[in-house]
């Protein structure tokens, strides 16, 4: 009689399960590194090490990846106490939207360049407009202080953003950037910008965190400013 030997049986590996949860975890990791421009759906799926075609069983196309980038990241912004004055909570909720722009790349222009869906990002959005109710607001100026809110954060985080992109690009410090920037003011015809001229070292001021706050105060003064005259 033949004896058979013993062999171990064959374990079948399991594949992967791809969802949508790690196609946009991959994606946002892509994004960190590369920036939005070279944000591409083939390098996600180089990433996951599937193919492209697998990525849309589960996302439309890139601009859906996009929204759901936004969604994601907004989920990282940490949600205001409903305490103290709505002035304070508004303060906190700027402060906290900064801090997350500010964790990811090319973090503004994602969120300006796409529509504000997906359960995370609406939540701030309902957030916010709630508070600007509780402050006082009518709907119509509450919605349009959103509005102003929104660019505000935006287009201060996006040219944070610009700022160190040039710098890295030249091969010189951000503050060296500035200082030229600085000389160049310096430099005009005293006679026809006079102003320009005297002012140089305020008009390219190296205090990101001072001309945040300061453009904070602004728009809760005229937020303020409103709920008084509504009265």
């Amino acid at each position: 009689m033949r004896i058979v030997p013993y062999r171990k049986p064959v374990q079948k590996v399991k594949r992967r399960t791809l969802d949508q949860a790690q196609i946009v975890r991959a994606a946002l990791e892509l994004l960190d590194e590369v920036g939005l421009d070279e944000l591409t759906m083939r390098r996600v799926a180089e990433r996951l090490d599937v193919k492209a075609a697998s990525l849309y069983r589960h996302v439309r196309d890139k601009q859906e990846l996009l929204v759901l980038l936004g969604d994601e990241i907004s989920s990282e912004i940490p949600p205001v106490a409903s305490q103290g004055s709505w002035r304070s909570q508004l303060t906190q909720m700027a402060r906290n939207v900064r801090s997350v722009f500010a964790a990811h790349r090319d973090t503004a222009r994602l969120l300006a360049e796409t529509p504000p869906m997906g359960p995370r990002r609406l939540k701030h959005i309902e957030s916010l407009l709630c508070l600007l109710k509780d402050a006082g607001l009518k709907p119509q100026d509450a919605c349009r202080v959103a509005y102003h809110c929104n660019n505000f954060l935006t287009e201060f985080a996006a040219d944070e953003a610009r700022l160190a992109s040039m710098a890295a690009a030249s091969g010189v410090s951000k503050r060296k950037l500035l200082d030229q920037a600085q000389k160049t003011f310096r430099s005009l015809p005293r006679q026809e910008y006079p102003t320009l001229v005297a002012w140089a070292e305020f008009l390219i001021e190296d205090d990101p965190d001072g001309l945040f706050e300061f453009g904070l105060r602004v728009w809760l003064d005229g937020i303020a400013d409103i709920v008084k005259r509504r009265v």
